[in-house]
């Protein structure tokens, strides 16, 4: 039997970039700038750039993610019994429930009242970014399980209240459910490609009624003198990213009160892995007024931000969730994940999909708690995901096609 050693380190500049991304994007190199290359032999899970050490290290260099912020980096990492790396979580002690998408401030509160300390606590994740991706980074599936175990353990040994697996692929919550993790689910919305040529071969899916209502919303959008580009790779410049912070600021200010992103984060994130960025700005009378910021996957576009400093009737919609359609469908990119929440993403057609997450909580008494909540939920997000696909914008049998 193996005999695995876990370490954590405080920095993810204590491991190597290629270290760390063979076990995030096994059968992938990503070349400075955010190239990709696919191994000839590799039979690759898709790329995810969340993951990738870029990435993350640009969220702590900035120090957007730091202990001052509350998300202490505590990375594991997996040795076997040969002394080579096996397998790494991104992982974080984290001092509050900000940032994170699946939200537990109830269940902090009631941990709290009842005499405990829920702070800090583990959380293996992605800072800010509420996308489904690896977590257990290993291509074998006996390390992916040790490294569950080693996350419990970790839980046990600092004497923590929990530790949270979030926005796990399927397989990882497989592991970590046989491993004594509960299992939480939640709704995104996410556009898939069906092989379309064209945004208009899209349209011609949906029902009439709501094909003529997004023609018009696309054709409203531009009105005013507006254009919009879409921009990657070198043709981001410091300029653009000065407008996107701007936007990024104010629209974050109101929503949230403090955005959690600076603009030395822009600046690095995109002179690492500008290949992997997509920014669509949109201008009137040339002068920058909205953006949205996507990241690139190897077969998605993740829709991450977004921000303006002029109000105008359907911009939002336009540029980030038509935009982010018109950029998969022309290359050949199979998802569009638009982010955490809004119904309102339903119309432009993304339907429901399930994300997990996965939670470790060593207390007795709170577990079953915890445990009773999530099975209430997890029925209402079902029953709700199928209300909402049948809802959808698409077309029922019968329907005309002609406008």
């Amino acid at each position: 039997m193996t005999e695995y050693t876990v370490r954590t380190v405080r920095s993810i500049d204590d491991i190597p970039a290629a270290d760390w991304d063979a076990l995030a994007n096994p059968g992938w190199t990503m070349a400075p700038g955010g190239a990709l290359t696919k191994a000839a032999d590799a039979s690759a899970a898709p790329f995810n750039p969340f993951v990738s050490h870029a990435f993350l290290a640009a969220l702590e260099r900035s120090g957007c993610v730091s202990a001052r912020a509350g998300w202490q980096p505590s990375h594991l990492l997996l040795g076997d019994d040969t002394g080579a790396t096996v397998g790494a979580v991104p992982a974080y002690l984290k001092a509050h429930s900000m940032g994170e998408y699946v939200f537990d401030h109830s269940w902090a509160d009631a941990y709290e009242r009842a005499g405990g300390r829920y702070y800090p606590k583990l959380q293996a994740t992605v800072p800010f970014t509420p996308a489904t991706g690896p977590r257990l980074l290993a291509a074998d599936p006996a390390h992916r399980a040790a490294l569950a175990d080693a996350l419990k353990a970790v839980v046990r040994q600092i004497g923590l209240s929990s530790g949270h697996v979030t926005f796990a692929t399927a397989a990882e919550i497989e592991t970590l459910e046989a491993r004594d993790f509960l299992v939480r689910f939640d709704q995104q919305f996410h556009f898939l490609n069906r092989g379309y040529d064209s945004y208009d071969d899209f349209l011609a899916e949906l029902s009439s009624r709501k094909r003529k209502a997004l023609k018009r919303e696309r054709r409203d959008a531009l009105a005013n003198g507006i254009t919009v580009r879409r921009l990657t790779g070198a043709d981001l410049t410091e300029a653009h990213w000065d407008a996107f912070h701007a936007f990024y600021m104010d629209t974050g200010s109101r929503k949230w009160g403090r955005p959690y992103l600076n603009r030395a984060f822009f600046s690095l994130v995109s002179e690492a892995m500008a290949e992997r960025i997509l920014l669509v700005i949109a201008e009137r009378d040339g002068r920058p007024i909205a953006g949205a910021l996507n990241f690139l996957g190897s077969d998605t576009v993740y829709g991450r931000h977004w921000g303006c400093v002029e109000d105008h009737p359907f911009l939002h919609f336009e540029v980030c969730y038509h935009q982010a359609i018109d950029h998969a469908i022309a290359h050949r990119l199979a998802v569009v994940e638009a982010g955490a929440q809004g119904e309102h993403k339903l119309a432009r057609g993304y339907l429901p999909t399930v994300t997990r997450s996965a939670h470790f909580i060593p207390d007795p008494g709170f577990r079953r708690a915890v445990a009773r909540f999530l099975a209430e939920e997890r029925a209402a997000v079902l029953e709700a995901g199928e209300a909402l696909t049948e809802a959808g914008p698409f077309r029922r049998g019968g329907e005309a096609e002609d406008d």
